[in-house]
């Protein structure tokens, strides 16, 4: 499984892709887990979204720093990936 990190610049209107988890850690700011690859991820979230609108997916190696995200989120990433880059 891989994780990846999604940002939206409007919600998905149906998540319904090749991921077996989505989790809105954020206003916009998607956590996904899939064993598929990347441009299968990011193709379905774009099918999901309005047209025309702004996305970005990057697949997660390493747990990344973050604050103020939903409750669970920390615990989350760091079973999916290996521990902080630096």
């Amino acid at each position: 499984m891989t994780a990846y990190l999604a940002w939206t610049a409007a919600p998905p209107e149906d998540l319904v892709g090749p991921w077996s988890e989505v989790r809105q850690i954020a206003p916009g700011l998607l956590a996904v887990e899939s064993t598929e690859h990347l441009s299968a991820v990011y193709h379905a979230l774009k099918w999901s979204l309005p047209d025309d609108s702004a996305l970005i997916v990057v697949p997660l190696h390493h747990t990344p720093k973050s604050r103020g995200m939903a409750p669970g989120t920390t615990s989350w990433l760091r079973a999916r990936t290996s521990g902080p880059a630096d």
